[in-house]
């Protein structure tokens, strides 16, 4: 049994190398020798070009071309007998001139990969280069057919081919609409370009008919007018490495024993086999992105025009605005230990033999048992006799734990997918984890996920990553020193490793005022906050309320923007907009994400209540589609804290251990969180299966050389600023004198009426105002008597019926 165990086991570690074998695609290292290849291989080719058209070489060199493999044989081109092959090849029995145009387009694909640029505009430049190529070669092929080297022979053949159906005068009229394609789709060529051009040379020759001094007549093209932009992405080119390279010692990373060991049990009449299963660790992955600077952007007028723009100037590119931005390196964060786990062989044969013999005094055989060994926890896999109930072997949970002597065991009957029952054991030396060790593996590296978290790893070694924006809300309980800030750290880090600055935000809300501090040094870069406020992460409480409605206030815009885009998400949303398919002057922009972190819950709750638990729970109902996701932490996972509610939309929670079985059936619906060993020991469900990690551990240095090396480079202006939310205690005098009143007051009541909604958020979206004077609008509103008061997440109540109504209204005020 153990045998076969051990080879679907090796079997599974060999199935990834064949896959990635199929799906294997040229690194760095690679695209950039292929690319100096191509540079190289260009110049050659200009080399043999030029040689073949200089003093008629061709012509002495044309004879020599079929006896290449004659060494004897002297050739008059500067690349020798190749360049006498190729210049024959592309040249003479190829496109003629035109085939110069190959020597631009293998220099600019050998840049393209030697820089790793983007290929988008490199298939435009080889679909009109190749266009260009055919379009002369058979032009000289029409002009010059007693010079054969100038449009070469599929020219001339290409012309000859023509003639023979259409003429001379439709071939010649086919190579001027070839010619007008080429103008008007790559150089974009307009009729108001040589409208201009005529107005200019009309202007030119009346001041030359009106001076009396006869001059040499100027060039006949406005340069300016028609200059070709062959390559405006080579002008400015900015590379950016958004994750530096990881170097870890794979060797350090193996368990010190890997093999599997048969353990014999002499009382049993079957032997008992155990696997001993540790996991290994695969090599790090790294990714290296280089982002292109575009050309500046043009006003998008209609919606069929984003193709253009996109073949113009490339997807939009949010980060360009931070291009240099490097990301934090693997070395900030230190090792805590090999990285391997130590097998001791002596206790795992010792524990073996408690299990075996403790259920035995309960008269329950055992058919099989096998131990895979974690950083912390041991399970033990076993297979019970046939006619042995499961809840027989749940309930002796307290009985095996006195006979291991253990701190806590957790019994799984039985384990979800398998026909064999779980007993976790501590172990009597864990091992770390630690970030470095988590960041560095190729599954978080690897991760195509939109917010990826590594969380630790698990009691089979693994590395546990998970998706905050699929979860779409965290919470987070446990008892007083049992990692809950570390696993907050190792949250934020994850992010910051993987997440540019354009991408992702967050609001970080510290009642402890020194859990979160350290994150201030990059306030600039990632943290979001309210107009007018000193510090971004908020420690006081009175500043959460708002906080969290101005948050809600995001949402509404939000979900605004994606009713007018028509998508339904922000993913899709995000996407559009990259495209160019939506227009900024409508309001539309570039939506982070934005990551709400409560460290401790419970202290809002008690000085707050219902004012933090409503804007909480509309953000958790409604804020996934549109990017806003809350990680809540708190230390009393009671039923008042934690109420049905928030925990109605919070299905993903991760809980270390708590003092009580009632703590932890509070917060997973079931028991088992009280059986932890702490220190970073969690239990993560999101709704069905319930998830061993051993958290990984960042320590505060580790944190602060992170935001020290984000913090010194170059940042935004400011932080990321949420919309000013106007509460219902304003402090706004009503009986407001109506020649005080904004000057499209009269415009917000139509709009107001028109739509029979009382809202700030529309008449920013109709009037493009932002929030604070849309709010004093509202107050005016209010005080007029058009709009009623403020209901707190309802919109306000219309007390004007229609338009005619609202004119009545006015007359009778001016009167």
């Amino acid at each position: 049994m153990a045998k076969s165990t051990k080879k679907e086991t090796v079997d599974k570690k060999n199935a990834p190398k064949t896959e990635t074998l199929k799906s294997w695609r040229p690194n760095k290292q690679q695209r950039f020798v292929l690319g100096c290849l191509l540079v190289l291989f260009s110049i050659a080719l200009l080399v043999a070009f030029i040689s073949f058209y200089v003093n008629g070489q061709w012509q002495t060199d044309q004879s020599a071309v079929s006896e290449l493999g004659d060494r004897s044989e002297v050739v008059q081109n500067w690349l020798g007998k190749f360049g006498a092959f190729l210049a024959d090849l592309i040249v003479y029995r190829g496109f003629g001139l035109a085939s110069f145009v190959l020597v631009r387009l293998f220099f600019l694909t050998g840049l393209f990969l030697a820089l790793e640029m983007s290929t988008k505009r490199l298939k435009s430049i080889w679909f009109w280069d190749l266009f260009a190529i055919i379009i002369v070669s058979v032009l000289f092929g029409f002009f010059a057919t007693s010079a054969p080297e100038l449009g070469g022979t599929i020219g001339y053949e290409l012309n000859l081919f023509l003639q023979d159906y259409i003429g001379k005068t439709g071939t010649l009229l086919t190579l001027l609409f070839g010619l007008i394609i080429y103008l008007i789709f790559k150089i974009k060529l307009s009729p108001e370009k040589i409208q201009s051009y005529f107005d200019s040379t009309k202007k030119e020759f009346k001041s030359e008919l009106g001076s009396l001094k006869p001059q040499q007549a100027e060039s006949a093209y406005n340069l300016e007018e028609f200059a070709i932009e062959e390559d405006p992405q080579l002008d400015n080119i900015h590379l950016k490495s958004d994750v530096t390279q990881f170097e870890i010692n794979k060797e350090a990373l193996k368990p010190t024993i890997n093999h599997s060991s048969e353990i014999d049990l002499n009382p049993v009449v079957k032997p008992l086999q155990m696997d001993i299963k540790p996991a290994t660790v695969a090599p790090v992955v790294h990714t290296e992105e280089f982002v292109i600077e575009k050309a500046e952007e043009e006003d998008i007028i209609e919606e069929n025009l984003a193709s253009r723009l996109v073949a113009d100037f490339g997807l939009f590119d949010p980060t360009l605005d931070l291009s240099n931005y490097k990301f934090p390196t693997i070395d900030l964060l230190k090792e805590y230990s090999t990285g391997g786990i130590t097998i001791n062989q002596e206790e795992l044969e010792e524990n073996k033999n408690k299990i075996v013999d403790t259920l035995r005094n309960y008269k329950i055989e055992i058919a099989q048992i096998k131990a895979t060994v974690g950083p912390s926890v041991t399970l033990y896999e076993i297979v019970p006799e046939a006619g042995i109930r499961i809840s027989k072997i749940k309930s002796l949970e307290d009985d095996i734990a006195l006979s291991l002597s253990a701190l806590g065991i957790r019994i799984i009957a039985p384990i979800p997918g398998k026909g064999t029952i779980g007993i976790e054991v501590p172990n009597k030396n864990p091992t770390m984890v630690s970030m470095k060790s988590v960041i560095g593996s190729a599954k978080f590296q690897e991760a195509e996920m939109e917010l990826p978290i590594a969380l630790g790893k698990t009691i089979s070694n693994e590395t546990f990553v998970v998706d905050l924006a699929k979860m779409p809300h965290l919470l987070m309980a446990g008892a007083t020193g049992q990692g809950k800030s570390v696993g907050l750290n190792a949250v934020l880090t994850s992010l910051l490793y993987k997440k540019h600055p354009a991408e992702v935000k967050f609001v970080l809300v510290d009642p402890k005022k020194v859990e979160l501090t350290l994150f201030n040094k990059i306030e600039r870069h990632y943290l979001a906050k309210l107009p007018d406020t000193d510090d971004a992460i908020i420690t006081d409480n009175a500043k959460v309320v708002n906080t969290l409605n101005s948050l809600c206030v995001e949402m509404d815009n939000r979900y605004s923007l994606l009713k007018d885009a028509m998508v339904r998400n922000i993913k899709e949303y995000n996407e559009k907009f990259r495209a160019r398919k939506l227009n900024p002057e409508a309001g539309h922009r570039f939506l982070p994400y934005i990551i709400l972190v409560v460290d401790e819950f419970a202290d809002l709750i008690m000085t707050a209540g219902k004012e933090v638990e409503i804007p909480i729970a509309r953000l958790a109902q409604l804020a996934r589609a549109i990017g806003i996701h809350l990680i809540i932490a708190t230390q009393r996972p009671s039923v008042n804290v934690i109420t049905g509610l928030i925990k109605a939309n919070f299905p993903a929670r991760i809980a270390f251990r708590v003092t009580s079985k009632i703590d932890s059936r509070t917060i997973l619906d079931t028991q088992g969180a009280d059986q932890l060993i702490g220190r970073g020991d969690l239990l993560y469900t999101n709704g069905n299966d319930v998830v061993r990690v051993q958290c990984a551990f960042i320590d505060t240095p580790e944190v602060e050389k992170i935001t020290d090396f984000i913090g010194s480079q170059k940042a935004y202006a400011t932080a990321y600023l949420l919309p000013e939310f106007v509460g219902e205690e304003t402090g706004i005098n009503l009986d407001m004198d109506i020649s005080e009143r904004d000057t499209l007051f009269r415009e917000a009541a139509e709009i107001i009426v028109n739509a029979q909604q009382g809202s700030a958020s529309l008449l920013q979206r109709k009037l493009k105002l932002g929030y604070n004077r849309a709010g004093r609008l509202i107050d005016q509103l209010e005080a007029a008597g058009i709009v009623g008061p403020f209901e707190g997440s309802k919109a306000r109540s219309v007390n004007i019926s229609d338009l005619s109504a609202l004119d009545q209204f006015f007359n009778n005020e001016q009167n």
